[in-house]
């Protein structure tokens, strides 16, 4: 029978190595802090469903400090840095995106899970239930705007095919921003409403009931991206069309960059497979119609 002044006092810090100490203070700061963040999107989410699941998720992020706490011996507060962070990206990108894009840094924990278990056995039990919260979180990952991701990617691709090849062909041929602007946003509101109208008689061809929305989704996606685009144009003067068109490519990468990103979280797509084929079309149609407007300037004798 051990004696008395062997027996160890739950309520004490476990003994544990320094490197131990520092993952789960690490393991602790970071559950106290998402569980602030699940709450924050539950606020903000309107599917009862969603709201639900996010709130007990939330709870086990807040037991599972607790557990951590007992080792650590030490009370944390949530880093407020973070919780706004994630909750501004979930206002912006919704909450499909920020939670995917939290779980993402949970996944990259396994291997130190494996470690700490040499010393935390219920290191283990932790890791078990992050799992059960991935395939929690694909359950509910139902928002609106991702059911509408073929129709924004549709209407941001033709964009950026169509802008880069016509506004890199009025470049050469025209050799002034003011006018390149305007031709450009000519055709760009133009091909908006054409985009907008094709979506909208596929869809209602198809049956959808969702015509009108999805039309909405191409078409506005389709504007801002002819935007982004003619803005370098309205930005220099009529001398530095070159300084605009070289501006415009960045925009383009820019565009596909981050749009790109946003897929390859929110529904576990291959980024650089994805960015590849974007930018490669988009870029080589560009390439291609700057050639069309030096061999049109040239041959036609256009001179504006």
């Amino acid at each position: 029978m051990p004696s008395e002044a062997s027996q160890t006092n739950p309520n004490e810090p476990a003994q544990l190595s320094s490197a131990a100490l520092r993952q789960i203070l690490a393991f602790q700061q970071n559950e106290v802090t998402e569980a602030v963040v699940y709450r924050r999107i539950a606020a903000c989410t309107k599917e009862e469903g969603n709201r639900s699941t996010l709130l007990r998720i939330a709870d086990e992020e807040a037991r599972h400090a607790e557990i951590w706490q007992r080792y650590t011996g030490r009370t944390m507060k949530p880093e407020r840095g973070k919780v706004a962070r994630y909750s501004l990206i979930a206002r912006v990108f919704g909450f499909t995106f920020a939670v995917k894009l939290m779980e993402r840094g949970e996944a990259k924990a396994q291997v130190s899970y494996e470690e700490l278990a040499r010393e935390v056995p219920e290191a283990l039990d932790i890791r078990a239930d992050e799992e059960a919260h991935e395939h929690a979180l694909l359950d509910i990952l139902d928002e609106e705007r991702l059911g509408y991701v073929g129709s924004m990617v549709l209407g941001m691709n033709d964009a950026l095919v169509e802008m880069t090849g016509t506004l890199a062909g009025l470049t050469l041929a025209m050799q002034n921003t003011r006018l390149i602007a305007l031709s450009g946003l000519i055709t760009g509101i133009a091909a908006t409403l054409s985009m907008a109208s094709s979506e909208y008689l596929s869809s209602k061809t198809e049956g959808r009931s969702d015509a009108l929305k999805s039309a909405a989704y191409t078409g506005v996606t389709y504007l801002v991206t002819v935007t982004l685009l003619i803005l370098p144009y309205l930005l220099f003067d009529e001398a530095h069309y070159l300084w605009a068109l070289g501006t415009m490519i960045c925009i383009v990468l820019l565009i596909l960059v981050v749009f790109n990103y946003y897929l390859s979280v929110a529904q576990d797509l291959s980024f650089k497979k994805r960015f590849g084929q974007m930018a490669g079309i988009s870029l080589g149609v560009a390439a291609l119609s700057f050639v069309i407007g030096i061999v049109v300037k040239m041959f036609l004798g256009v001179d504006v």
